[in-house]
């Protein structure tokens, strides 16, 4: 099972449901045949994102989404039945065009894909997952 934490979430008419983030990154997790584990989708400030871009990319100010995994994709098998810490989603609204499109860029991020090196596989398979979820 895949458990999605919302965190920082603005109630606005721009900002999607918890239920669609939920979907958007289930989507996005199971290209890759991820079904179950835990991530975090958190929206900032751009004084927040700023500083974690700077901090982790060595870049000045703010973006529009981060991804920090975690575990990876291979499944785990630590004995305990723990679920998977797939890891967290960072998005600033303020610096987003689209917010659905920054949860599954995100995400993808998340699996390991790299839109800078892989010949446009990844921004290819985030606008297949756009358009299925419209």
């Amino acid at each position: 099972m895949l458990e999605v934490e919302v965190l920082g979430r603005e109630p606005t008419a721009a900002a999607p449901a918890v239920s669609e983030i939920e979907r958007l990154c289930a989507r996005a997790l199971s290209s890759a045949g991820i079904e179950d584990g835990h991530l975090a989708v958190e929206f900032v400030t751009a004084e927040r994102i700023a500083e974690l871009n700077a901090e982790h990319r060595g870049k000045q100010g703010p973006t529009d989404v981060l991804s920090f995994p975690i575990d990876g994709v291979e499944p785990l098998d630590d004995g305990h039945g723990a679920p998977r810490e797939l890891g967290d989603i960072v998005i600033c609204p303020e610096h987003t065009v689209d917010l659905r499109e920054a949860i599954v860029h995100g995400a993808l991020h998340l699996l390991g894909m790299d839109h800078e090196a892989d010949d446009g596989e990844m921004l290819s398979l985030q606008a297949e997952i756009l358009r299925s979820e419209a």
